[in-house]
Parts: structure tokens; C-alpha cells; sequence
């Protein structure tokens, strides 16, 4: 059985990482070269804990999920509190007040009609199931055959299989299980109005196969932190209605305020047929995903025979100790200001990333909300550069030709300078 290469931060690993790494399959990870993981011991605020006292400011939020920080003490207490009550139980024929109460907010809290809430795991299940509800509404309609998406270059929407099937078909890690997967039709987003007109073309030849669109957002994110604006949003949800298609928004990502309104599809006025949500949904601190649909969608599904329901149900739907934390996190965004700490955020990090633009080898800086990215020509080695950053203080995970931060939406200006000054001094030594 391998062993992790050493790693120069973790001269000294503790006994449980020693012993017991090469036990743990890491995420996008090639685990015959990858070094020794960095072993955390505490999460507090906006920073990381390593074993041995090092603290590092965290610029990525776990993969965008902490939008109040860790360890926010409102959410530990509510979770805790339902901890003591119960745990777990399933919702196959039973109900209970966290999820009851979770969903109602969820309808209050997104625009129009979107009211009826299903409750998963995970991102990328909470996209299966939308797809799953998409084909089976035309199905439910007498519409058959139309069981294909659109989808969009640049797009990433999970690991699962389905959800491979739309992301992005060069984009490098799902390339292995072409025909094993559903072929599905991708485009380029209709950004300019040429590309609009394209995609109208382009949507009417295919509307009779189409089960639905489905887009991440303003963010394409691990797409590479992709940018467009919200009148793209605006023409895609024209275009669906003009054809009779479905639109569903992927707001996994950039959902609860990370652009800096609520929900991306606000920014735009739409209203998508169907919405998922997930990572800051529970503030980081549970697993927990949601696929929200409009009146006209879960109206399809309502009838006198079995087989109009959706026959979908992941054990631990709508966990309790899970919507107790997106309950507490819903109640720190009315509470808190977190729309305004997010414009403040974007503001800071316009000032502070616009040096890089001159450093060599830059093509772009940008900045969206509490999203902050340096576009490089290449970046030769990322593991070093990794390391540089831990060395300076921050956890920032650099990946294709991007380096971008996401960082807690409670972050201070400080700590915010911390992670802006370590990117542009990582690009700007490179080479060095």
C-alpha cells in the first residue's frame, strides 16, 4: 500500500495522519504523487488550524461553503439543540419542523413561484434530481423523447454521472467516460447578440428533444470562474420560453449572496423552472442540498397514479440536524449584513488584485461580489505555488490557469489584504 510523499510543511505529521493517510482517498487527487496532505486540527472564524499551532487565513470558504466563517456559534448552538432532540429521522411518511420550516423559507426566500422543495445530500445529487424532474415533467405531460439538455461551454455541474454529462466536454476530467455517459447538446452562452441569435437557432432545431437548459448563474466556477452578465440570464430565459424548455439554474455555488445578491437569478429578474441549491446553504457546517420548483413544475407531478410521482429518495433527505444549520445560517442573513460586507468585499478586492494586471504572464483580473481572480497565461507549478501560500500565512487553491480567492463573507479587511497581497506576490514570483 502507498505511502504520501512527504511534505516539506508537514515535516512532522501527527500519528493519525503517519498512520493512517494512506488509507484516505483524496478528491481530484493523483494519490501516488500528491504530498501529504495538510492535517487540520481546528476551524475558527476565517481560518484553519494546522496540527502544530500554524494558522492559515482561508481564502477559498471549504470549497465556498462558509459564508459566516466556522464554528459560527448560532449555528453550532442550533445544531447542537437539535441534536439533543433528534438526529435523524426518515421522511418516507414522516415529517418534522426543521425541514417543514427550511422549505417555507426557501419558497418565501426565492423569486416568483418557486415553492416546492426536495432535499438531498449533495450539489451534484440535487442537479441529478433536477435533470430526473425535468424529463420526467415532459413524461407526465405526453411529451416523450424529450430526455436531452442544453448545457454550456465552460459549465460544470458535478462528479455524478449525469451531471458529468453536462459540464463542460473538454474540460479534462470527465473526458474518459465519453459513451458512458448521455450525450447531451452543449452551446456557447449566448453572451453577445450574435450568440443569442445562435442559441435561438440552435434551441428551435433541438426543442423536441430538450428536457431542459441548465446554467450555473452569472459564475461558471470550476469552469474556470467564468463571468457573464445578468442580460445573458435575462436572453436564455427569453430564448426557453420562446421554445417551450425548461430553464434550470445551478446556484450551487453562487447562491446566498456570493455575487452579491441572494440568489444570482435576482440580478437578472428571471425566475428559472427549477433552482439547486447547496454549499452555503447550511453555512459550511452540515451536508445539505435542495432542488426548488416552480407551480407549473410540481403541479406535473400531481395525481391520482403512483406513476406521475417523483420516485426519488435519498435516505437521508431533509436530515434534521442538517436543516437545523441552514435554518440558523437563513437567520444569519436576515440578521447580519452580509449583502453589504459582500459589496465592501468586492470593492477591496478591485483595488487590491488591479496591480497584477501588470505582472507578466496576467490576462486578466477580475472581480465579481466576494470573488477575486487572477487569469494567468499558464501557472507551471501549482503545487509550489500552494506551498508559497501556506508559507505566507493563507490556504488558496490555485487550479488551471486561475488563481481566485472566495473567502468568507465576514472576513475583515486585514485578513482580506492577507489573501489579496499573497496572490499578487505568488504571481509576481512565479518563475522565481
Amino acid at each position: 500500500m502507498s505511502i504520501p510523499p512527504a511534505n516539506p510543511l508537514v515535516p512532522n505529521p501527527p500519528k493519525w495522519l503517519a498512520e493512517g493517510a494512506k488509507h484516505l482517498w483524496l478528491p481530484y487527487t493523483q494519490m501516488q504523487t500528491v504530498p501529504m496532505a495538510l492535517p487540520v486540527v481546528k476551524t475558527d472564524g476565517v481560518r484553519i488550524t494546522l496540527d502544530g499551532g500554524r494558522e492559515l487565513i482561508d481564502g477559498t470558504s471549504s470549497w465556498w461553503t462558509a459564508a459566516h466563517g466556522y464554528n459560527h456559534p448560532h449555528i453550532r448552538a442550533c445544531v447542537a439543540a437539535q441534536l439533543e432532540r433528534m438526529p435523524h429521522v426518515m421522511l418516507g411518511g414522516l415529517a418534522h419542523e426543521p425541514a417543514v420550516t427550511l422549505a417555507t423559507r426557501l419558497a418565501k426566500l426565492l423569486p416568483g413561484d418557486l415553492g416546492h422543495t426536495f432535499f438531498s445530500e449533495s450539489g451534484s445529487v440535487s442537479v441529478e434530481i433536477a435533470m430526473k424532474i425535468a424529463v420526467q415533467y415532459w413524461i407526465n405531460k405526453g411529451e416523450k423523447g424529450r430526455t436531452r439538455f442544453v448545457a454550456f461551454r465552460g459549465g460544470y455541474h458535478g462528479d455524478t454521472l449525469a451531471t458529468m454529462s453536462v459540464c463542460d466536454p473538454d474540460e479534462g476530467m470527465h473526458t474518459l467516460f465519453k459513451g458512458a455517459m448521455a450525450e447531451q447538446l452543449i452551446s456557447d452562452l449566448p453572451t453577445t447578440p450574435e450568440r443569442a441569435e445562435a442559441f435561438d437557432a440552435f434551441l428551435k432545431t433541438h426543442k423536441h428533444e430538450v428536457a431542459a437548459v441548465l446554467t450555473e448563474p452569472l459564475v461558471q466556477g470550476a469552469g474556470g470562474m467564468i463571468f457573464h452578465d445578468p442580460a445573458t440570464l435575462k436572453t436564455l430565459r427569453d430564448i426557453c420560453d420562446k421554445h417551450g424548455v425548461l430553464l434550470i439554474l445551478d446556484e450551487i455555488f453562487v447562491g446566498f449572496g456570493r455575487t452579491g445578491a441572494m440568489f444570482g437569478c435576482e440580478a437578472a429578474g428571471i425566475v428559472p423552472d427549477i433552482v439547486t441549491l447547496s454549499k452555503a446553504l447550511t453555512g459550511g457546517t452540515m451536508a445539505l442540498a435542495a432542488t426548488v420548483a416552480r407551480a407549473h413544475v410540481y403541479e406535473a407531478f400531481l395525481g391520482t397514479s403512483a406513476s406521475r410521482a417523483l420516485m426519488h429518495g435519498p435516505t437521508y433527505t431533509g436530515n434534521p440536524l442538517a436543516c437545523a444549520a441552514a435554518n440558523a445560517s437563513l437567520d444569519l442573513f436576515e440578521r447580519e449584513p452580509r449583502l453589504a460586507q459582500v459589496a465592501a468585499i468586492a470593492a477591496q478586492l478591485t483595488r487590491e488584485l488591479e496591480p497584477a494586471r501588470k505582472l507578466r504572464g496576467v490576462t486578466d483580473v477580475r472581480v465579481k461580489g466576494a470573488i477575486g481572480v487572477i487569469e494567468c497565461e499558464t501557472i507551471k507549478d501549482a503545487d509550489a505555488m500552494k506551498r508559497r501560500f501556506v508559507e505566507a500565512g493563507v490556504f488558496i487553491r490555485p487550479f488551471g490557469r486561475i488563481v481566485y480567492i472566495t473567502p468568507p463573507l465576514v472576513i475583515g479587511t486585514d485578513d482580506l489584504s492577507k489573501l489579496t497581497s499573497a496572490m499578487v506576490d505568488a504571481v509576481g514570483n512565479m518563475d522565481a
